[in-house]
């Protein structure tokens, strides 16, 4: 039986800690309400960050490094994050739809009650990584789920994208 996800590290805020207004460093700090929809900024590296009920539609984020970070109720749906490397990251009431994790590596990741419809997972290396309560309809790769924990009832919910991926034909 695999492992649950270690909890990201906190950010360690100074007493006179100003919000963030843009991507800049990403380092010890919270973001709240930043619409950062359609930005490019490749390779961003963000290490102890919360942001919360921000907007990162369409944002083109490749290679980007994120540890120890919290989202929560964000939108990232249409984010491109290919190869990306996230480690003790939560996702928590956040879209992610058509979300591009191609080729990116997962270690002690959460998703939690966050929508992945139609997300790529294709070529994604997971470790420790558990989705609790989230919507996978279409989502592509899903073999890289390999080693995911996931409640029962979501595994039943989710048969026939696993059946799929399997290659199991369903019949009446």
């Amino acid at each position: 039986m695999g492992e649950a996800p270690r909890s990201p590290y906190p950010p360690d805020l100074a007493e006179d800690a100003t919000p963030v207004g843009d991507f800049g460093s990403l380092v010890d700090t919270v973001v709240e309400h930043a619409d950062w929809a359609n930005r490019r900024e490749l390779g961003l590296a963000a290490r102890r960050v919360e942001v919360r009920s921000s907007r990162f539609t369409g944002a083109e984020l490749g290679e980007a490094i994120l540890i120890d970070a919290t989202f929560v109720d964000c939108r990232l749906d249409l984010a491109g994050l290919r190869h990306a490397r996230l480690e003790r990251v939560v996702f928590r009431d956040c879209r992610l739809g058509e979300c591009d994790l191609h080729g990116a590596t997962l270690t002690d990741v959460l998703f939690e009650r966050s929508e992945l419809r139609q997300a790529t997972l294709t070529g994604a290396r997971l470790e420790r990584v558990e989705l609790r309560g989230c919507e996978l309809t279409g989502l592509r790769g899903a073999e890289a789920l390999r080693t995911a924990r996931m409640p029962w009832n979501d595994v039943l919910a989710n048969a026939p994208l696993f059946a799929a991926a399997l290659g199991i034909e369903i019949i009446d």
